[in-house]
């Protein structure tokens, strides 16, 4: 939503404060397709969707149908000397959990299962809430829920990992691709096109139904105004608190992210010690009537592309290898270079931690091709993969890297003396 100076600014104007920088717009009204961004930083302030509410509603009821789909039906059979394995997602959580990898199984079946399930009917619940012009008292609660489940949603990378495990593994046996996995290609459509219905998306929807107040001018100073992350409303700042709850929603919200440094650090630094295991033991161990053979992760990329699947190896690399290495490059990067001043240096650095939320859950790629590998090799004494010691601390560096991202506050590299810069623009 485009901005306008704020000495021009009208009382009783609907407001929005940028979440990169903290500067306060003046909201004017978006087209269909069109996007508004912050004329100080360049972050996308929203992205005006072309479809209605009902129509949101619709496709996240089809979302579950998939859901329930993708995975209740297997992804693949494959037989081996006359027996035959029918391999799922929940199969290989199961699976993984009966072979004592319960940090693996848990992490895994969050990412991947939970979480995502959790977005779709939080967020079918909230759309026909609105719809029918009624927010039930624990609507506020739900999209704080939401919200915070929004980041570990991972079924995209769960859909490429099935693909990589498929062609690992369709060499060794007769693999049949099954319902399950055309349902996972369909899903995760789905849910990207879902990532616009953020909970500040939901909440504009409430607004423009006249379910809830909208953030109105009141001829404040910007300084003295925050808004609140959740749902994004704009109130008055209560200087004399850290961290206030929001009017609106009952979010925590403070000006700037309290300890801000000491806990990216110390994320960083736990995500740098568990990074060495996670590289040097083994991702998984393939056993099988002529050996047994243990596979790090650069094996597997190897593997990959002997078998002549040099893009898949190349994906895999990047986002096992690259990935992680850039986003704890980036985040040492932004953290060491906060202070240095420069409005150009503070747009590449905010393009820069835009790289870092993107890329950031796409490390655990790995982790989700070693467990359903494990389901689709379930051939005891033929053939069978178990996942490694470096599975479950990969995990672990994806989720600390990510905490890491999140505890970062980019609007700390904006601040300086002289008050917030004026404008907007509309694309």
């Amino acid at each position: 939503m485009p901005g306008t100076p704020a000495e021009s600014r009208e009382t009783g104007a609907r407001l929005i404060v940028c979440r990169h920088c903290d500067t306060l717009h003046a909201a004017v009204a978006v087209e269909p397709g069109g996007m508004a961004v912050c004329s100080r930083c360049g972050y996308a302030l929203i992205r005006q969707s072309r479809f209605s509410l009902s129509f949101w509603l619709a496709l996240t009821a089809a979302a579950l149908v998939i859901f329930a789909i993708a995975n209740w039906f297997p992804i693949a059979q494959i037989s081996m000397l006359g027996k035959t394995v029918n391999a799922s997602f929940v199969g290989a959580l199961w699976l993984n959990w009966q072979n004592g990898h319960h940090i693996l199984s848990v992490m895994t079946g969050l990412v991947g299962f939970w979480l995502p399930l959790t977005q779709l009917c939080f967020l079918f619940w909230a759309l026909g809430s609105i719809r029918k012009g009624y927010l039930p008292p624990d609507f506020s609660l739900a999209m704080r829920i939401y919200h915070a489940a929004g980041p570990w949603s991972m079924v995209p990378v769960l859909m490429l990992a099935i693909i990589v495990a498929i062609v690992k593994f369709a060499g060794l046996a007769n693999l049949q691709p099954a319902p399950g996995i055309w349902a996972f290609g369909v899903l995760t459509f789905m849910l990207t096109a879902f990532s616009r219905l953020d909970s500040v998306r939901l909440w504009r929807y409430a607004e423009d139904a006249g379910l809830v107040p909208a953030s109105r001018d009141t001829g404040l100073p910007a300084d003295a105004m925050v808004g609140c992350p959740v749902c994004g409303y704009v109130q008055e700042r209560q200087p004399l608190v850290e961290m206030q709850q929001c009017a609106r929603c009952g979010s925590g919200v403070h000006k700037r992210r309290p300890d801000m440094e000491p806990r990216v650090w110390a994320f960083l630094i736990a995500a740098a010690v568990v990074y060495i295991p996670a590289n040097v033991l083994p991702m998984m161990e393939i056993r099988s009537m002529l050996g047994t053979s243990k596979h790090t992760i650069l094996g597997g990329v190897v593997e990959l592309w002997r078998l002549g699947s040099w893009d898949l190896a190349v994906i895999v690399f990047a986002a096992s290898v690259v990935v992680p290495i850039t986003k704890l490059a980036a985040l040492v990067t932004l953290m060491v270079a906060r202070k240095w001043k420069g409005e150009r240096l503070q747009r590449q650095r905010t393009r820069l931690y835009e790289l870092v939320e993107f890329i950031g859950q796409w490390s655990m790629l790995d982790v989700f091709v070693v467990i359903l590998m494990a389901a689709m090799a379930n051939f005891p004494g033929m053939s069978q993969v178990i996942a490694g010691p470096a599975a479950a601390s990969f995990g672990m560096v994806v989720v600390l890297t990510m905490l890491a991202a999140m505890s970062y506050d980019p609007r700390k590299g904006w601040d300086r003396d002289s008050s917030q810069v004026p404008g907007g623009s509309k694309r």
